[in-house]
């Protein structure tokens, strides 16, 4: 039996509707130029004069602070297991804010032993030195006059002062981090709410501010942003060193220096971080202070007299890298990077474009640090009132409220009380949570 396949019959044609929904309008990047470059940075600073310190917070956050009776190595112990640099004094004996531990009073606690007492001693001091002698005592002045620093200031802000003004404090003082403060109602005490830092600030801009970092498109180099290798170094002088730098002003080391010169660097410039250069100024890897800390944290004092090569095989296997650039990249694109990722400083090295020109690729060129970027953003000028009494009142009620308080811990000045192994010697560790 034969069959045929007939074929099928066309379908019927049906007109397509067309939609009547709006299209969204695309956004289209203006052409690249000064003006755009300079309309960005003040849209970005009139953003940050509309918004509190407070609304660069997470919804949740945690804050670790610090008895002023702990001493030294029970507070390191508590920074580095929970990951951070500093945190908030705490005085328990009259309930108020006490200052600021920062790895730099360590660094520079360090340098004063080293210069006046020999290893026993230092060992000895630094295990029972107590985080009140390191503001406002005979020895914190014996400290600041034998290594020529500055006494740290005491800031504070309050959290409903704006970024703007936050970032201006931080830009006039030189300081890294601001905590915030508050009073309570209830008792009359400061409350201490959270610490602003540059990165958290940056961190903020870079993600509201998509549209205006895709405009800031200059270079690095045009917006000179950042301490680059002179050009026209002073001449060398016997009796100065730092004159005898070839990559004078910015501060160098080498694998085999000894560590314990890195920490004068640190203790003398006011540095979280010296670049790691071999022979011929290639950057290999950068000495932070977070690094002696470990070192000083795990009892291990007389390692200040390795070398940089062989501490830095006692380095956390955790640390994130060293972070670099070129003199080419855009501001927008360093911004873009601080979105993705924590940055503290960036190491500029020569690129293609130096290359070219008879440069070696990788070769030191300068260093930015968050300061630098957080300078040039904000913009120099302005005068404003550094004042640690003019907070309002902590309001718990309504929808003016700001936070509730969530003790998570209490423990107080001694490891293992009330027989936690949890309870390291923070007297206060809570978690703020937006209302």
């Amino acid at each position: 039996m034969n069959t045929t396949l007939a074929a099928p019959s066309p379908s019927k044609a049906f007109k397509r509707r067309g939609s009547t929904r709006k299209r969204a309008s695309s956004y289209i990047c203006p052409p690249q130029s000064q003006e755009t470059h300079d309309a960005a940075l003040h849209a970005i600073r009139n953003l940050l004069k509309g918004r509190t310190s407070y609304d660069a917070f997470p919804v949740s956050f945690r804050l670790i602070v610090l008895d002023t009776k702990l001493n030294v190595k029970k507070a390191l112990q508590c920074l580095l297991l929970n990951g951070v640099v500093s945190a908030p004094l705490w005085n328990s004996e009259k309930s108020k804010f006490a200052g600021m531990l920062t790895v730099l009073d360590i660094i520079h606690l360090i340098q004063y032993y080293y210069d006046t007492a020999n290893y026993e001693a230092a060992a000895a001091d630094v295990e029972t030195f107590r985080l009140e002698s390191i503001r406002a005592s005979a020895l914190n002045l014996d400290i600041e006059r034998s290594l020529g620093v500055a006494t740290p200031p005491m800031l504070a802000e309050h959290p409903n002062s704006t970024l703007y003004k936050a970032a201006r404090v931080l830009i006039q003082t030189h300081a890294r981090r601001l905590p915030l403060l508050d009073y309570d109602t209830e008792t009359g005490h400061e409350v201490i709410v959270s610490v602003l830092t540059q990165y958290r600030l940056l961190k903020f801009i870079s993600i509201n501010c998509t549209r205006e970092i895709q405009q800031l498109h200059l270079s690095l180099r045009k917006l000179k942003i950042g301490t680059y290798v002179s050009s026209n170094p002073p001449p060398p002088n016997p009796e100065n060193p730092e004159t005898q730098n070839p990559y004078y002003p910015i501060a160098t080391a080498t694998l085999d220096t000894p560590v314990f010169d890195v920490v004068h660097m640190f203790s003398e410039r006011a540095i979280s971080a010296v670049p790691i250069i071999d022979q011929d100024g290639v950057v290999v890897n950068l000495y932070e202070t977070v690094d002696v800390i470990t070192l000083v944290r795990l009892g291990a004092y007389q390692s200040l007299d390795l070398t940089i090569s062989e501490a830095l095989n006692q380095r956390s296997p955790d640390f994130p890298g060293v972070v670099i650039c070129t003199a080419g990249d855009s501001l927008g694109t360093l911004l873009q990077l601080i979105k993705k990722r924590r940055v503290h400083r960036l190491v500029v090295v020569e690129g293609d474009e130096e290359e070219k020109k008879g440069g070696k690729k990788g070769r030191l060129l300068g260093i930015i640090t968050l300061s630098d970027v957080l300078r040039y953003v904000i913009g120099e000028g302005g005068n404003w009132r550094v004042s640690r009494r003019d907070y309002g009142p902590v309001r718990r009620h309504g929808h003016t409220a700001l936070y509730r308080y969530h003790f998570m811990l209490m423990a107080h000045r001694v490891i293992g009380i009330r027989g936690s192994s949890q309870a390291f010697g923070v007297s206060l560790f809570y978690v703020l949570s937006k209302s």
